[in-house]
């Protein structure tokens, strides 16, 4: 599996910014996908993840009701749209993947890591 990440980029709060992640190499329908962070001097975070399927999706309290997560079979992408962005949202993000049918949380559940893309937002 191949993940690569896009659309990053630096805006001000409260500006809106839409991630790619294009998936390669396996079927796409067969994979659990989520994005995670990691802001400089900090750990990596879950932000966002769907399931395969009918999608079931979970986010992090931080970007609830900000930031949705979807897919798109027909074009083997995940995304992430990012809205009312603030400081805090400023981080490399990456995309995953896992081969399984549920919504996963945890860093470990994922197998196959995107190499990120950073966003910058200012005040």
């Amino acid at each position: 599996v191949q993940l690569q990440a896009s659309g990053g980029g630096s805006v001000q709060a409260g500006a809106s910014l839409r991630l790619s992640c294009a998936f390669s190499g396996r079927p796409f329908n067969q994979y659990a996908l989520g994005w995670f962070r990691q802001a400089p001097g900090k750990s990596r975070e879950f932000v966002a993840a769907i399931s395969r399927g009918i999608g079931n999706t979970d986010y992090s309290d931080s970007v609830k009701g900000r930031f949705t997560i979807s897919r798109d079979s027909a074009k083997n992408t995940v995304y992430l749209q990012m809205n009312s962005l603030i400081p805090e949202d400023t981080a490399l993000y990456y995309c995953a993947a896992t081969y399984s049918r549920l919504v996963h949380t945890p860093q470990r559940n994922y197998d196959y890591w995107g190499q990120g893309t950073q966003v910058t937002v200012s005040s």
